[in-house]
């Protein structure tokens, strides 16, 4: 009897010990080595997205060493394929800590994967960034995005084809969308320039328009579409006519094709996003004369401002192990280090979203190739003016729906009839 009990008593002893060390292999080498050793972020493009992160990686390892941080990446489309395919399944094996994307698409994810996310409320302060990226990057109050790069808008214009019509760069500021265009058709008829260059397949400059009056393709649910008798939308579509009636336009099919017509002297101004000027700035023989105006604001909409955005991304945490270690490092570097974003404007040519980098000295350097205007200083200025809307969950598949209208209305259908049947698309689809 003493040994069967000996042996039971051994037998605990081994089971006990065996279970401990199971316990304590499973959460210090597994999910507790993710969160304080490694973790791992996707993005889009070298130049730009990758670049940036890379310095912010930099910056945190300088205080920071013992953390690894890969950086992947992706194509945009494949980021977003890979999300979906990941998410819809259930399982987050293979994702990363941390992924960009883009503000049109964010409550798409945010809404149709609601536990996916990691709030970030309590890292960032939703305050110090501006006003109109924490409408996409939240939902419910709390804070999912960390506010990264501003799509604001400005007119990148040709001064010397202006003055060969008999105007200045004084006679850009406070114009409206039809002022524009007369001063183009005087550009056109005095040097031979297009005025603009729009590829028919996108409707960024609508959108542009849109939120200058604090519009959207939604309604602010995020949900419903708002294209029948949207005040802004109709003047934005009939300014757009204005425009290919006034024969300013050059048509380009891809970003190649884009580029290249400013590159090459072609087209004298284009209202776009402030990512652009590594675009204008790549034709050296072109410094000096360009500069950049406020965006003309809708002709009769008196809600419309200078100011609006195309574009522009943010930074997500993913429900995943190592989730509190990449959120302590988007806090600690895009989220409060004022340094970082000055590198990101001198290094990259990025300009962020958080207010307090605003006050820093790269904000404040001129450009001589644009004239020694201080056009970042001016960006930043015009962030803060910029109409918070809602994209919602729906904007490119709405788009889809007016890309084939405006052709519609183009060729003589009523802008009335247009913007009700894209209604109607809009309501079947989005259901």
């Amino acid at each position: 009897m003493k040994k069967i009990i000996v042996l039971l008593l051994a037998s605990i002893l081994i089971l006990s010990a065996c279970g401990t060390k199971t316990d304590n292999g499973n959460a210090g080498a597994g999910e507790g080595a993710a969160e304080t050793s490694k973790i791992t972020i996707w993005a889009w493009d070298p130049n730009f997205n990758i670049k940036a992160m890379n310095l912010a990686k930099d910056a945190y390892a300088a205080k920071n060493p013992d953390l690894t941080v890969e950086i992947i990446e992706n194509a945009q489309n494949d980021i977003v394929q890979k999300l979906n395919t990941g998410l819809s399944s259930g399982t987050t094996k293979g994702l990363p800590n941390i992924v960009l994307i883009e503000d049109y698409r964010a409550q798409s994810f945010l809404q149709a994967y609601p536990d996916a996310f990691y709030p970030l409320t309590d890292v960032i302060k939703a305050s110090e960034f501006a006003d109109y990226k924490i409408g996409p990057t939240s939902v419910d109050g709390k804070n999912y995005g960390l506010p990264f790069d501003s799509g604001v808008t400005g007119l990148y214009v040709r001064t010397d084809y202006l003055e060969q019509a008999g105007y200045s760069i004084e006679d850009m500021q406070d114009i409206t969308w039809d002022q524009y265009i007369e001063i183009g058709k005087a550009v056109k008829e005095k040097t031979g320039k297009d005025w603009i260059s729009l590829d028919p397949n996108d409707m960024g400059i609508l959108r542009v328009m849109a939120q200058s009056a604090g519009s959207w393709y939604l309604k602010p649910d995020g949900k419903s579409a708002d294209l029948e008798g949207n005040v802004a939308l109709k003047e934005a579509f009939e300014t757009y006519k204005k425009m290919m009636d006034a024969n300013i336009v050059r048509i380009h099919a891809d970003w190649s094709q884009y580029v290249a017509n400013y590159n090459s002297g072609d087209v004298a101004s284009v209202p776009t996003g402030n990512w652009f000027t590594p675009s204008i700035t790549a034709a050296a023989d072109q410094s000096g004369k360009w500069a950049v105006a406020p965006l003309p604001k809708l002709t009769n909409n008196e809600k419309s401002v200078h100011a609006s955005n195309l574009g522009g991304s943010s930074w997500y945490v993913l429900n995943v192990p190592g989730k509190e270690k990449a959120a302590e490092f988007l806090g600690a570097t895009f989220g409060s280090d004022v340094d970082l974003y000055q590198k990101l404007v001198t290094e990259v040519g990025a300009i962020g979203t958080y207010k307090p980098a605003a006050a820093g000295e790269a904000y404040k350097a001129a450009n001589e190739f644009f004239g020694g205007q201080k056009i970042v200083e001016d960006f930043a200025k015009w962030t803060a003016e910029i109409p918070n809307v809602n994209y919602g969950m729906h904007t490119y598949a709405i788009e889809d729906i007016i890309v084939v209208e405006m052709q519609n209305f183009l060729n003589g259908k009523s802008i009335d009839q247009v913007l009700a049947d894209a209604q109607k698309q809009a309501d079947a689809q989005i259901k």
